[in-house]
C-alpha cells in the first residue's frame, strides 16, 4: 500500500522543519523534540499522581482510572512510554494511555523508567519491572478485578517484552496479556525493513543506532534482556496482541517476535497496519487506523478475562 495521506502529511511537515538528526543533539536536545500532546484529550475518570520505590530510589508513575459501565470488570495496563529509551516520557504517552484506559475498561499506570544514558540498561527494565510488581500489589485499592497486562510502544514495548519474559522466568506476579505496539526486539540494523526505510520515513536507521549505543554503551546488545528476540525459549509466556506499521524501520523485528511467539505456542494477535509509520498511535485523533488499533486492543483487554 501507498503511505496513508496523514503518514505523508507528518513527513511532508518534518521534512519542512529541516531538524539536524537526532544522533547530533545531546539527549537533552533530543527530548525537546518528543512533546506532550497538545489536545483535545479523551476524558477518564481520574488520573492520579503517583510513586513507587524502584530499585534506586522514588519511580514517577501516573494512574489512568477509565470511564467504565456499571458493574464492568476493571482490567489493569501497567505501561512503558517509547522513545528509544533515551527521550520520551509519561507526559509524551498521556493521549495514548488515556485512551488504552477507556478501550480496555483498565487502570493504566505508566512508568516513568530511568532513561539512558544517564541511567544505561538495564536500569529500565528493572524500573519496569518493580512498577509492574507495585501495580499488582495495588489492584484491590484502585478497584481492579479483571486481567494484569503490560504494555508499551517501541522502546516501551521493548521493555514490556522484556518484562514478560522476566516474569516467565520467576513465576510472578501474574501476567495474563503482552501488547507490544510496534515494538523494538532486536539489535540488529540489517533487516530489509531497516535497509528499505533507512531515511525519510521518521524513525532512521541512524536514529536507532544512537538510541541502542546510549541504551547498551559497552554491553552486550544481542543478550535477551536488551533484545528479547534472542530468548532460548519463547514457551510458556503470555498471551500477546502485536502491531507493526507498514513503513517502520522496526516492522521486520517486529513481526520476527509474533512469529516466534505462535511458533512457541503462545497465542498471538499479530497485525501490521498499511501506509503508516512508526509512532502512528501517537496521532489517534488523526488517523483513524489508529483509532481502530487502539479499539482492538481494548476488545482483546476485555474479552481475555472472559
Amino acid at each position: 500500500m501507498t503511505l496513508h495521506p496523514e503518514s505523508q502529511r507528518l513527513l511532508d511537515e518534518l521534512a519542512a522543519l529541516d531538524l539536524p538528526p537526532i544522533s547530533s543533539l545531546t539527549p537533552e536536545e533530543a527530548r525537546l523534540r518528543l512533546e506532550p500532546p497538545s489536545g483535545p484529550l479523551q476524558d477518564v475518570a481520574v488520573i492520579v499522581e503517583e510513586s513507587f520505590d524502584g530499585p534506586e530510589g522514588a519511580v514517577r508513575a501516573r494512574r489512568y482510572q477509565p470511564l467504565v459501565a456499571s458493574g464492568e470488570p476493571t482490567n489493569l495496563i501497567v505501561f512503558f512510554h517509547g522513545g528509544g529509551w533515551v527521550i520520551g516520557s509519561i507526559e509524551t504517552h498521556d493521549d495514548t494511555c488515556r485512551r488504552l484506559a477507556n478501550a480496555g475498561a483498565a487502570v493504566v499506570v505508566s512508568i516513568e523508567y530511568r532513561l539512558a544514558p544517564e541511567f544505561p540498561f538495564p536500569a529500565a527494565a528493572d524500573d519496569c519491572l518493580a512498577g509492574l510488581q507495585w501495580a499488582v500489589g495495588c489492584r484491590d485499592n484502585w478497584g481492579v478485578s479483571g486481567i494484569t497486562a503490560v504494555a508499551g510502544d517501541s522502546a516501551g514495548g521493548n521493555l514490556a517484552a522484556v518484562v514478560a519474559q522476566r516474569v516467565s522466568a520467576c513465576g510472578a506476579p501474574p501476567l495474563d496479556l503482552q501488547l507490544l505496539l510496534y515494538p523494538v526486539t532486536d539489535c540488529n540494523l540489517d533487516t530489509d525493513s531497516y535497509l528499505e526505510f533507512s531515511e525519510g520515513y521518521g524513525l532512521t536507521r541512524d536514529a536507532m543506532d544512537w538510541f541502542w549505543q546510549l541504551y547498551l554503551g559497552e554491553q552486550d546488545a544481542t543478550q535477551p534482556g536488551a533484545s528479547p528476540l534472542r530468548a532460548e525459549s519463547l514457551q510458556g509466556l503470555p498471551p500477546a496482541y502485536v502491531v507493526t506499521a507498514e513503513y517502520d524501520t522496526l516492522r521486520d523485528e517486529g513481526d520476527a517476535y509474533a512469529r516466534r511467539l505462535e511458533q512457541a505456542g503462545v497465542e498471538v494477535n499479530w497485525e501490521c497496519v498499511p501506509g503508516l509509520l512508526h509512532g502512528f498511535l501517537l496521532h489517534a485523533e488523526q488517523i483513524r487506523e489508529a483509532r481502530d488499533v487502539i479499539t482492538r486492543i481494548g476488545q482483546l483487554v476485555r474479552s481475555t478475562g472472559d
